[in-house]
C-alpha cells in the first residue's frame, strides 16, 4: 500500500461529536481514487462504479494528519479495482478500510471504455 495523499483535520472537517465526518473523509477518498485511476489509465474520464463494504476503526480529530493510501488489485477490461487505508500519521492507527473500489474508464460520451492497459506502468512516485 502506498500513501499518496495527506490531510490536515481541521475545525470544518468535523462532525457534531467533533470528530472526523465519515463523509468527508469518502469525499477525499472519492477524489484520490479518481485521481489515482486517472494518471494509470492515462484517461480523465473516470468514475467510480463501486465500493465494498466502509468499516470505520477510529476517528480522527482537528489537528490530526491523515494519510490516504491506495493498492492495485486488479486491471478488468474497462475498470481498475483498488483498495483503500486510511491512517492517522501520528498515531498510526487505521481510521478507515475499503476492500474494493471499482473505477470504470469511460469514454467521451459516458460509455464503459477498455482503457487496453495489461499492467500498470504508471509512477506515482
Amino acid at each position: 500500500m502506498n500513501f499518496y495523499t495527506r490531510k490536515w483535520i481541521k475545525p470544518e472537517d468535523l462532525n457534531p461529536n467533533n470528530t472526523l465526518f465519515g463523509g468527508r473523509l469518502l469525499q477525499w477518498i472519492d477524489e484520490e481514487a479518481a485521481l489515482f485511476s486517472i494518471i494509470q489509465l492515462d484517461n480523465d474520464r473516470v468514475v467510480t462504479k463501486f465500493m465494498t463494504e466502509i468499516n470505520f476503526k477510529a476517528s480522527a480529530h482537528a489537528g490530526d494528519i491523515i494519510e490516504i493510501g491506495l493498492c492495485i488489485l486488479k486491471l478488468g477490461k474497462t475498470s481498475i479495482t483498488l483498495k483503500c487505508e486510511v491512517r492517522n500519521i501520528q498515531s498510526k492507527e487505521i481510521i478507515i478500510t475499503i476492500d474494493n473500489i471499482v473505477m470504470v474508464n469511460l469514454d467521451k460520451y459516458g460509455n464503459s471504455l477498455s482503457h487496453g492497459k495489461t499492467e500498470t506502468t504508471a509512477k506515482l512516485r
